[in-house]
């Protein structure tokens, strides 16, 4: 396969400061509630990058389920890879990437646990479904086949048939990333793209173009 030839230009739209609001979650919300507005497949869906202690990285797609001025909330289990490097290693980045409207968002930070509490609340408003594949999921260890998440689903299905009061794994809960940067792209022709960074300041954000 020839790579080179393997190119689109990017000319739907620009970006300008005078567009930006002074707080980038009012950007993101923005930009997100036209993506989902265009109907984009999982237009939460986004890469979070993590890494241990040594800097070692490691990404992977999951979905956003949260944001406010805290910061991006997503769930996962505590004992998974990622989960295990977050420990090590609090420093992450998110990526978005919406192609209908050629934009990317990059976000890094900082990631916290949120409150058992809040976590909890999310835990009960999952599908039976889901809950129950939280507990099944000994997420990221190796197992020897499938057959052994449909057994332990079975089991728990059985367990819990007169009920759907399923409690949350100790394992399992929600983190946020606490951004110390958000940047904002938007793709232009001849490549030389729209890109602008907000960088968190004592009380504000310091919002700079970046040159492509």
């Amino acid at each position: 396969m020839n790579f080179d030839t393997v190119r689109k230009e990017y000319a739907t739209r620009g970006l300008n400061e005078s567009d930006l609001d002074p707080n980038p979650f009012t950007q993101f919300q923005r930009w997100y509630e036209e993506a989902v507005a265009a109907d984009v497949i999982e237009p939460n869906a986004m890469t979070l990058a993590t890494a241990t202690r040594d800097g070692i990285p490691s990404a992977r797609t999951i979905l956003l389920k949260g944001f406010d001025e805290r910061g991006f909330i997503f769930y996962t289990n505590y004992e998974s890879r990622k989960g295990k490097e977050i420990a090590e290693n609090p420093n992450a980045a998110l990526v978005f990437y919406w192609a209908t409207f050629e934009r990317q968002i990059r976000i890094t930070g900082a990631i916290n646990k949120i409150s058992p509490e809040e976590s909890e609340a999310y835990f009960k408003s999952r599908p039976m479904g889901a809950r129950l594949g939280a507990w099944v999921s000994l997420q990221s260890q190796v197992i020897p086949n499938r057959e052994v998440l449909e057994e332990r689903l079975t089991e728990l299905m059985n367990e819990f048939a007169d009920t759907e009061n399923i409690p949350m794994p100790p394992y399992w809960g929600g983190y946020c990333l606490v951004p110390s940067a958000i940047e904002f792209w938007q793709g232009r022709v001849n490549r030389l793209h729209d890109r602008f960074r907000y960088t968190r300041q004592e009380n504000e954000w310091l919002i700079e173009r970046l040159s492509p």
